[in-house]
């Protein structure tokens, strides 16, 4: 058998038989269901022999096909694969933090308006390049800073605004980003859990200096692990491939030599003239690379990226009439979408009205293998990692709080039915009745 004709059957095996190798049952009563989870078929199976059969061990053909095509569901012109969302989070502050950006440069001391309700890799880089943060409350329906909260947390040292769509649910990035503008504010569009969220018929992303994206299994598509990082400026893209590509000046591609014609023409730094390019670092970066079997599973899933987005919000309306339907809306605050939006729901938030009772409904819903999460960190500034962290807190974080000690979410990710759903609703009436 001729190699060609190997790779051909390979992958013959790999999508005939993708319904045993990825299939899995969830019987809601008998099995636990997870709030979040991945869907993968035959066409992922048969990326990912192909990849295999390649053989090619970092990023490749897949990678480039995943980074040219991505960036176009977008309406961005750029887009680079790091190896998750927190990478590219990273990549995009390291980028902002660039001597080649003059005076906008960020600098430590520098403070970073976000949210107090989050996860900790929208701000962890921020605090890690020596930026101060200054943490503002959120809506307690939509679980989002308002434009207002921000703009009052504006002092003449604020140099960023970096801060997530909660659970796809967006804020109002288009009237942050003119607010911004008008005061010559980098803005950071943290997009990990709202692939497919748009704002007047806009995607998320494309209002901000950066956008960033996960691909991590729980999320919209996944690549197990893996990351994005868009933007339509050329020259942050080219600063944030070098952050990613370990800090070099070069921008010719791993195996690839010599495309700007002058490799051993430069003179930068204090090297002799002539040393070679592919080997000159202009910033202290990192290797945040994906491998060409990841993008390989993301070219996949983005191939069913719309059926996905559709599905969590067809799961994420049948939730809520449920929940309704059973007289919960007395007793909890139901998720709400911010007004001019069109979610890509993550998950389906809930908070309890009654104070002090989370800990007794999840752990009843746990127990009868009903999935639960946190809204990831709650209040950041209570968290151990954050004590000794230079931070301010301009208003009273009354809704953060709230959503700390009595908020939760479920799943309505796209491996549920309406069967589950309802089993769902069933067991969240029995937990807090």
């Amino acid at each position: 058998m001729s190699e060609q004709e190997l790779r051909e059957k390979l992958i013959i095996l790999a999508r005939e038989n993708s319904d045993v190798l990825g299939s899995r049952q969830i019987v809601p009563g008998k099995d636990y269901i997870p709030p979040s989870g991945k869907v993968v078929g035959a066409r992922e199976f048969e990326y990912l022999m192909q990849a295999s059969v390649d053989m090619w061990l970092t990023a490749g053909r897949f990678s480039d096909e995943f980074e040219k095509r991505f960036p176009e569901i977008w309406g961005l012109k750029h887009g680079l694969l790091v190896n998750s969302g927190s990478s590219a989070n990273l990549t995009a502050l390291a980028a902002l933090t660039s001597s080649k950006l003059g005076d906008r440069a960020l600098k430590p001391g520098d403070e970073v308006i976000t949210p107090a309700c989050g996860f900790p890799t929208t701000i962890g880089p921020a605090v890690q390049y020596g930026l101060k943060p200054v943490f503002v409350d959120v809506d307690l329906e939509t679980q989002n800073a308002t434009v207002e909260m921000i703009e009052r947390a504006i002092t003449p040292k604020t140099k960023l605004v970096m801060m997530a769509h909660a659970l796809g649910n967006p804020f109002r990035a288009d009237k942050v980003s003119e607010l911004c503008k008008s005061k010559g504010i980098w803005f950071v569009e943290d997009c990990c859990d709202a692939l497919g969220a748009e704002i007047g018929g806009k995607h998320v992303g494309v209002f901000g200096d950066f956008a960033t994206c996960s691909f991590y299994p729980a999320h919209h598509i996944t690549m197990g692990e893996g990351g994005a990082v868009l933007t339509n400026n050329y020259q942050l893209n080219k600063l944030a491939m070098s952050f990613r590509d370990w800090g070099r000046d070069c921008y010719c591609p791993p195996g690839v030599s010599d495309s700007c014609g002058a490799r051993y023409c430069w003179k930068l730094g204090d090297l002799p003239k002539g040393y070679d390019h592919k080997y000159i670092y202009s910033h202290i970066g990192y290797n945040l690379k994906v491998t060409d079997f990841q993008a390989s599973l993301g070219l996949a899933q983005l191939e069913r990226l719309n059926g996905f987005i559709s599905k969590r919000r067809e799961n994420h309306a049948y939730l809520e009439k449920c929940l309704k339907e059973l007289g919960l809306d007395e007793e909890l605050v139901l998720p709400k979408a911010t007004a001019g939006t069109a979610p890509s729901w993550f998950g389906f938030f809930i908070t309890l009205k009654q104070p002090g009772r989370r800990l007794e409904v999840v752990q009843k819903l746990e127990k009868s293998l009903v999935g639960t999460r946190l809204l990831f960190a709650g209040n950041l500034t209570k968290q151990p990692a954050f004590r000794g962290v230079d931070y301010s807190i301009p208003e009273v974080l009354t809704n953060t709080d709230k959503i700390m000690n009595d908020g939760f979410w479920v799943g309505i990710w796209p491996g549920l039915s309406t069967y589950h759903l309802d089993y769902i609703a069933t067991q969240i009436f029995s937990a807090v009745r």
